[in-house]
């Protein structure tokens, strides 16, 4: 290799650079005098850290270059870069300390630099008064990370780092706290640091004296679900349809512009197929990972209960005690008095205030700690004092905490709030009917004979759970079902003449034979009771007339007892008759994905199924969804009437209504747009203490005025001669 003229090398860095990258060997001379001038400028330079010196910064970006070519001589340069850092980076010029930290990035990336020193220096780093620098820092120290843990999680470098980040959000200063925690959380998002060590070292952010680092916690666990994240947007309706452009395309003139969009469109149709046919991605919420929720919500409320922040940032750790009481069933007793003196329809985000009492609720609070609390509701809220929207709102939040804790409600209180099923307005009027309609899958004995309404199979076999009280079962409930299929199709089988023997022959044949002879057994029975009943009717009316009333009131007491025993006793017989086959078939047989689908076609069938006829009705939606784990606010602020639309939905379709229409405005006739516009067209625009001079001339004038305005013409006319 030619070698080049070494009396302008010193002087050119970059040529020197690129010639070193070619060949270290033939220029190692001119590397060792440049490193020596570099370390007689660090001498120099400590001597001012604070001025800014354009020598040094060049050297040090010229070294970070080359380090590769020369890994002896330049093994103690990273760690002399990093002392400076540490040394003086309070007092160094901005563009200096920015171009020590892209060297020191330069050698990470070529792996000359471990991690967790270059890491931990970066950190502290965060404490500077340099934006542009933090936000640097930020976006390198979250790449770094996720492309160390890339191809498989580093563990003990990730347990060293959460240790530090430990030790950052207690930090004093409040930008390196908060910039610590933005880190993390971006990390988590990113699913690197997902793990519950993560979760637990944020968890403590949310009791720190800084503000903005406290709000930044609370916010991280009020995140939604992936699951939950997904919007409305991704609907059938904003798909993108290739066949439609395609056949536009086809039709329209072909040029190059109209091949690109086509070809875009196909791309973007093929994303989006991908995407749905993608496996879902299930993840917990952050939430579900805290090692112990009943102390974060112990101290959680003690820190609320002191607070003097501002009401914001109360809602939000309301939200979050709500969520850890719900999602975790735990006991905070204190939180519920807490919650209720703010409960009044005046109160600011009211709504957002009985969402966190519904959120709160599960099956395991006492029924009397829950019960001030819905009398409190009921006495503010739904009441004929207020407007019909306060009433419908507060029937909701009492179905709402109803649909978690069944048992709170007591028997007084649901018969006087179904009695607004009837009322004027439709908003509380339907309300009130899906309050009952909860209770009728939940607890019917607590509503009058009059709404439990009709009985399907499904609350035949319904029983109320107690306070506390696991409904474990040994059995799959609605397998019997399968056997039901097995009997028909061995039947037809019979018919054609197979010699089949195996599957459940005899089983079904036998116990639904037991069923139908008990059905006949009880029918008698019922046939026997009337008789009689005929009989003693008869007997009643020879008796006197002052005690005729009386007894046949008795009478027909003991009648219908009579005859609720013989029902219920037949439907006990029945009823035991199906689990004992649904326990059989869960023993004896491996249920495949189609069983389990009829199974449960079986079981929803049954909620629209009478008991006694086979009649059908619509299915309602509380007796198949059970209530999810965290309260929507929609479901409380669920108003049945038509809201009117808010501006922003007005301008909206404003919008799409101009869309694809001539455009509209002052038409004059004018061939150029762009000129000037006439006085008339002018005048729309001013305001009217502009041209009010000139509205009043438009009235009718007097012939007196015309008179006077005739003369004052002809006066200016003759003056202007």
């Amino acid at each position: 290799m030619v070698r080049e003229n070494n009396n302008q090398l010193p002087d050119n860095l970059p040529q020197l650079q690129n010639l070193i990258k070619r060949d270290p060997a033939s220029y190692h001379d001119e590397f060792v005098d440049r490193y020596k001038y570099l370390q007689g400028t660090i001498e120099i330079f400590e001597t001012s850290p604070q001025q800014y010196n354009k020598t040094l910064q060049e050297l040090v970006m010229f070294m970070a270059q080359i380090a590769q070519c020369y890994p002896k001589e330049l093994a103690t340069f990273p760690q002399q870069i990093m002392d400076l850092l540490q040394k003086h980076n309070t007092v160094l010029d901005n563009s200096m300390r920015m171009s020590f930290c892209r060297a020191l990035i330069l050698l990470r990336n070529k792996n000359l630099l471990a991690p967790t020193d270059l890491l931990e220096l970066f950190f502290k780093l965060l404490r500077c008064e340099d934006k542009a620098l933090r936000s640097f820092l930020e976006t390198h120290i979250v790449t770094d990370i996720k492309n160390i843990n890339a191809k498989h999680k580093n563990a003990k470098l990730n347990s060293t780092l959460q240790n530090f980040m430990f030790t950052m959000l207690r930090d004093s200063n409040t930008r390196a706290a908060k910039m610590s925690l933005d880190i993390m959380v971006e990390l988590y998002k990113k699913n690197v640091w997902n793990d519950a060590k993560t979760v637990n070292v944020i968890a403590t952010g949310c009791f720190s004296k800084i503000t903005k680092v406290m709000v930044a916690s609370l916010k991280f666990f009020l995140g939604k679900d992936p699951e939950e994240k997904e919007s409305d947007a991704s609907d059938s309706e904003d798909e993108i349809n290739p066949k439609e452009v395609m056949m536009a395309n086809k039709f329209n003139k072909k040029t190059r512009k109209r091949e690109k969009q086509l070809a875009k469109v196909k791309k973007l149709a093929s994303k989006a197929q991908k995407k749905k046919s993608k496996a879902p991605a299930f993840n917990f919420s952050a939430i579900h990972l805290i090692h112990d929720p009943q102390g974060m919500a112990e101290k959680l409320f003690k820190q609320l209960e002191t607070t003097t922040k501002r009401f914001e940032v109360k809602l939000m750790t309301l939200d979050v005690i709500s969520r850890l009481v719900g999602l975790h069933e735990l006991f905070l007793f204190n939180y519920y008095p807490y919650i209720q003196r703010f409960i009044q329809p005046h109160q600011r985000e009211v709504t957002r205030l009985l969402q966190f009492a519904a959120q709160a609720s599960h099956e395991l609070i006492p029924p009397d700690v829950l019960e001030p609390l819905l009398k409190t509701i009921a006495n503010n809220f739904i009441t004929e004092r207020n407007s019909s929207d306060v009433m419908a709102i507060g029937l909701n939040a009492v179905r709402e905490i109803c649909s978690r804790c069944p048992l709170a409600m007591s028997e007084d209180l649901l018969r006087d709030l179904a009695e607004y099923k009837i009322y004027r307005d439709r908003s509380v009027m339907m309300a009130a009917r899906a309050l009952i309609h909860l209770f009728r899958n939940t607890r019917p004995e607590l509503l009058h004979r009059k709404d439990r309404g009709r009985p399907s199979e499904a609350t035949e076999e319904f029983v109320s759970k107690q306070y506390a009280q696991i409904d474990a079962k040994d059995y799959i409930p609605g397998a019997e079902v399968l056997l039901k299929e097995t009997k028909d199709e061995i039947e037809i089988n019979s018919e054609s003449g197979s010699d089949d023997d195996e599957g459940w022959v005899d089983v079904p044949h036998s116990s639904d034979e037991e069923i139908e002879e008990s059905d006949n057994e009880d029918e008698e029975d019922s046939d026997v009771e009337e008789e009689d009943e005929e009989e003693d009717n008869e007997d009643n009316e020879e008796q006197t007339e002052k005690d005729e009333s009386t007894e046949s009131e008795k009478k027909e007491e003991s009648s219908e007892g009579k005859e609720r025993k013989v029902l219920k006793a037949k439907r006990l017989k029945v009823k035991e008759s199906k689990q004992e086959l649904a326990q059989k078939v869960s023993l004896e047989r491996i249920l495949t994905d189609e069983d389990f689908k009829r199974i449960d076609m079986a079981n929803i069938k049954k909620h629209v199924q009478y008991a006694k006829k086979g009649e059908k009705r619509k299915l309602e939606a509380e007796s198949a969804n059970p209530p999810s784990d965290l309260v929507k606010l929609s479901d409380i602020e669920n108003i049945y009437k038509k809201r009117k639309h808010d501006k922003e939905a007005r301008v909206e379709s404003v919008r799409r209504g101009q869309a694809d229409r001539e455009k509209y405005g002052y038409k004059d006739g004018r061939l150029n747009i762009h000129c000037s516009k006439t006085n008339r067209e002018k005048r729309k625009t001013k305001t009217y203490q502009m041209i009010k001079h000139k509205v009043k001339s438009k009235v009718k004038r007097s012939f007196k005025d015309k008179q006077i305005a005739l003369r004052n013409y002809l006066i200016k006319q003759k003056r202007m001669k």
